[in-house]
């Protein structure tokens, strides 16, 4: 787009980005930046795939594809407590991602309670905005970003 066209305006006034994190201030690319399909579908794979790991040591027999809430609660603790201690899950962490509050400072204890139980309903993370937020990420005020 040339600097003499400007972007036209949705029905509710808004402009478009022209980039995931635009509106949020976030640079489009390097450390910061939204963190991308790629790496958050790899994170989330290590997530899952951990918790099974732990379900199949700790509890032998609830392990299968016809009992997903023993795997389901063991993903959650691990994502509130990591996203809450060291700013992401492990999966994340290995793919250099962070979980980061809009509004700056700690994430704190409830964002990641918040982020965990909507991502355990599979749904709201399915379901993005512009600048590739899930709605779990919406509510919880974070946002993932490239470490």
């Amino acid at each position: 787009m040339s600097p003499a066209q400007k972007p036209t305006a949705g029905f509710d006034g808004t402009v478009p980005s022209r980039y995931p994190g635009e509106r949020l201030g976030l640079p489009q690319h390097g450390p910061r930046s939204v963190g991308r399909p790629g790496r958050r579908l790899a994170a989330l794979a290590i997530d899952w795939a951990s918790a099974l790991l732990i379900v199949a040591a700790f509890f032998p027999g609830t392990v299968g594809i016809g009992n997903g809430w023993s795997n389901s609660i063991v993903f959650a603790v691990l994502q509130v407590v990591f996203v809450a201690t060291t700013g992401g899950s492990v999966g994340h962490r290995l793919v250099g991602l962070r979980v980061v509050p809009l509004s700056g400072g700690y994430v704190g204890l409830w964002r990641p309670a918040v982020r965990a139980l909507l991502l355990v309903l599979i749904l709201p993370a399915l379901v993005w905005d512009s600048d590739q937020r899930g709605f779990h990420d919406k509510l919880a005020g974070t946002v993932l970003i490239r470490a």
